[in-house]
């Protein structure tokens, strides 16, 4: 088998066998999301005793790559915690054999899920007490920095060590950016009779401090004399934060939403349920994505297939107009404590202005009456035998259109 050393600094998506080269740690934690691997090496920074492995089990997707690590690194450890989202069936390989070494090695093992919603087959796997995996997973699910610590803390006590650690504390599922800003502060940062564009993005780049891309499009939205109002919440679907979206929106009527969350929200043909829909105004999807600039350049199918799920397919059931991504990531420093490449979201300013002239666009269709609007409407005529206008097989397209 053809193997490869994990060059530092790179991004890979798992694809080829590669060797991480850790040396061994007595915690180790494996996680999908960049911006919590960020976030709890800002943690050991307060831990300086701790010993702490951080590893993207996105890097290991190939099975070989698995092996290195679990022989390697793992197997050594006192304690692996790993947080999957989608559950086993994510990362069935990694699952069994994680399972298997910590059980020979008689290793301490708790799966955690990756959102807010219990997961009964990780539960079963895991082998730390129910409580303690519950506090785990709430120390993560909660977020934040004094979330981390303490997560690290507790993790520490449960090698045994006497040290002190608190419960997690809970954290607003969503609010405005920056964190703890009121909305008073916010206006009163606006201009009087300017389009008003919200920007919402997940609380998990708040969280991790992972914000350059979210500031530069707040920066840009304002040098086209907009009204910025950038929000956070940790998921559209979360009740809380879609309640808070659509007190906001009704209270400040956006000229056009802006969302960097992926996925859908409604059912299809079903926006009317979306938070957005509240504030019927345009509401453009950002796209955040989830590869190197280097990697999307050099490509000739664009977006991964990851990101045009999550991005472009799914936001389009919610009615969302696609943009451009705007950040890929970008591996920005080593951090040798925890021998784990920290990878953060890197704007790519054309691009970020490219979305700031599209938002600026639609907000003056918005709020120009609408008999003085200019509306094209392009249907195309694929060659089939037929000929049928707009494609729609059994539909009577061009009648439908003049409805």
């Amino acid at each position: 088998m053809h193997l490869l050393a994990a060059t530092p600094g790179s991004i890979a998506d798992g694809g080829e066998a590669v060797d991480l080269g850790q040396s061994p740690g007595e915690i180790v934690f494996l996680s999908a999301a960049d911006s919590e691997l960020a976030l709890l090496a800002r943690a050991k920074s307060e831990l300086p005793d701790c010993s702490l492995r951080l590893a993207n089990l996105l890097r290991l997707g190939h099975p070989m790559s698995v092996d290195l690590y679990v022989e390697k690194t793992l197997r050594h450890a006192r304690l692996v915690l790993v947080r999957l989202l989608g559950g086993r069936a994510y990362w069935p390989y990694g699952v069994e054999q994680i399972e298997e070494a910590c059980r020979a090695h008689a290793i301490p093992l708790a799966f955690l899920p990756g959102d807010d919603q219990p997961d009964a087959a990780l539960a079963r796997l895991s082998t730390l007490r129910p409580e303690a995996l519950h506090r785990l997973w709430q120390y993560l699910a909660q977020g934040g920095i004094a979330n981390a610590v303490q997560f690290l803390r507790f993790a520490e006590s449960l090698l045994g060590r006497a040290i002190e650690w608190r419960e997690p504390a809970p954290l607003p599922q969503a609010g405005i950016y920056p964190e703890g800003t009121t909305l008073a502060e916010v206006r009163a940062g606006w201009t009087e009779g300017r389009p008003l564009a919200t920007l919402t993005v997940y609380r998990a780049l708040v969280q991790a401090g992972d914000t350059e891309a979210v500031d530069a499009l707040i920066e840009a939205l304002r040098a086209r004399a907009m009204n910025p109002l950038p929000l956070f919440v940790a998921s559209l679907k979360d009740p809380l934060a879609a309640s808070m979206l659509g007190e906001i929106f009704a209270a400040y009527p956006p000229d056009v939403a802006l969302t960097a969350t992926g996925f859908a929200v409604a059912a299809p043909g079903a926006a009317r349920d979306s938070p957005f829909a509240v504030a019927d105004c345009p509401v453009i999807q950002t796209i955040f994505a989830g590869t190197t600039e280097e990697t999307w350049r050099a490509g000739s199918a664009g977006l991964s297939a990851r990101d045009v799920a999550m991005n472009v397919a799914l936001p389009e059931v919610d009615g969302r107009i696609i943009s451009r991504a705007v950040a890929f990531k970008a591996a920005m420093r080593r951090d040798e404590a925890t021998e784990c490449d920290i990878v953060a979201m890197r704007a790519v300013p054309d691009r970020v202005d490219f979305v700031a002239d599209l938002a600026a666009a639609w907000a003056r269709l918005r709020r120009k009456p609408a008999a003085e609007r200019r509306i094209a409407i392009l249907l195309a005529n694929y060659p089939n035998r037929d000929g049928r206008i707009g494609n729609g097989v059994g539909l009577d397209v061009p009648e439908s259109t003049v409805d």
